[in-house]
């Protein structure tokens, strides 16, 4: 089983349709906090049970349950086919974002967050030194996990490969590309992303494409994983709307 924490990711899930076993809620709170949830899980015939706060902190893996914990199935992972035939109903170029080892929880909510906002068709995480569906990513990312798929692959550089033969075109976001803003990021397009404290590895970057950076001119050489993702994200989504 899986916890879902917090008043956001509960409701999506809800909206979702993701099944859930029984939503716990914290005694006291506002009914303001609470009516929609209880009014959404009497709908859908989902067990409600009121707790003490002490309950919920004791099973809570985000320490951020805001008096809400939903009990759920575990995260249904996508196969990386799966995400290609999304994009292939909606008729629409896959749009994909790549995380080589992004392994802070709430970076990888934070991108799944943004995949969601920028209609992206999936987001592929590594199975091995890479964070993945969490509470704490569920939390982060406001809900969205219920909407993104995202799929494990265990290894990036034979999916790069993959997804190359299938049509799509491979851009590595790091410090020694073109400006981002000058790329051309429409079309069947994957977008990786390194890893918080080392970037992108040698030889996943030696499989892509081409590669685009951010220009800064400040002290600071890098930016946060999720920021700089958000930013190149949304330059893709632009020009992917203006096509």
């Amino acid at each position: 089983m899986a916890l879902i924490e917090g008043k956001n990711p509960v409701i999506e899930a809800l909206n979702s349709g993701r099944e859930l076993n029984k939503i716990m809620l914290q005694r006291g709170l506002s009914e303001s906090t609470v009516s929609k949830i209880v009014s959404m899980a009497e709908k859908n015939k989902i067990h409600v049970e009121y707790v003490d706060k002490k309950e919920l902190n004791q099973i809570s893996e985000s320490h951020s349950h805001q008096g809400i914990i939903a009990i759920a199935k575990e995260y249904k992972y996508y196969e990386v086919d799966e995400i290609l035939d999304i994009a292939k109903r909606k008729d629409e170029d896959p749009f994909i974002i790549i995380l080589d080892e992004i392994s802070d929880p709430h970076n990888l909510g934070s991108i799944i967050r943004t995949a969601d906002a920028i209609g992206a068709h999936g987001v592929i995480v590594p199975k091995h030194r890479s964070a993945h569906i969490t509470p704490v990513v569920s939390k982060a990312s406001a809900g969205a996990v219920e909407y993104v798929p995202v799929a494990i692959v265990t290894n990036i550089t034979n999916t790069i490969k993959s997804l190359k033969k299938d049509g799509l075109w491979i851009a590595a976001a790091d410090m020694d590309g073109e400006a981002f803003y000058k790329a051309d990021l429409r079309g069947p397009l994957a977008v990786v992303i390194g890893s918080e404290g080392f970037g992108i590895s040698r030889l996943v970057k030696k499989n892509c494409d081409f590669v685009v950076s951010m220009p800064m001119v400040g002290n600071v050489t890098s930016l946060n994983a999720s920021v700089a993702a958000g930013i190149l994200l949304y330059e893709a989504f632009r020009q992917r709307c203006s096509k």
